[in-house]
């Protein structure tokens, strides 16, 4: 019985740990007045018919603080990077100047940053509750192993293991949106 504990443990371990990936990752997407490469992550481009990540199209690079500039191999790819990057509308027009395309970041207004922290808590809230749907999923198994002969003791100590482990990672998404907060409110 308690092998079949511990794996529940390990699996909702493993499913907070991906949570918490897919956070950090989201939280990388919202701005904070820097340039920074995974900006254009997630847009695709139409590469002879096929959609294609930029990053496979072009070389995407980090020329000063607020400028991201990106060089097709290929010159031909200049306007399908161009027109997938206004399509996919991420507030700023690329600069095409025959040979690369630069994304200038304009400097963040009040009302922005305060939307862009709107935002960064929404994707914790979203991690919040993707924890503590797994925290359900594993507490539900628990419950059908004491339905199953596991003793009542053993159970409320699985269950409080997993309460502590839903504690911890519920902790660890506060804290990043704490540090994204931080650095999209800094001037």
């Amino acid at each position: 019985m308690s092998d079949e504990l511990n794996k529940i443990k390990d699996q909702a371990q493993d499913a907070m740990d991906r949570a918490i990936s897919h956070l950090e990752a989201e939280l990388i997407k919202v701005r904070a007045g820097k340039a920074n490469p995974n900006l254009v992550d997630g847009i695709v481009v139409d590469y002879y018919g096929t959609p294609t990540p930029i990053n496979q199209v072009g070389n995407v690079t980090v020329t000063d603080a607020r400028t991201l500039a990106i060089q097709p191999w290929e010159k031909n790819m200049l306007q399908p990077i161009e027109r997938a990057i206004i399509a996919a509308n991420i507030g700023i027009t690329p600069q095409n100047d025959g040979t690369m395309i630069r994304l200038f970041l304009p400097p963040l207004t009040e009302e922005r940053r305060k939307e862009l922290v709107k935002r960064a808590h929404n994707e914790g809230e979203q991690s919040k509750v993707a924890i503590r749907n797994i925290r359900r999923d594993a507490m539900e198994q628990v419950k059908k192993l004491q339905k199953n002969g596991l003793s009542e003791d053993i159970s409320k100590d699985a269950e409080k293991n997993i309460q502590e482990l839903t504690d911890k990672y519920i902790l660890l998404v506060d804290k990043h949106f704490a540090a994204k907060e931080k650095e999209i409110m800094t001037v």
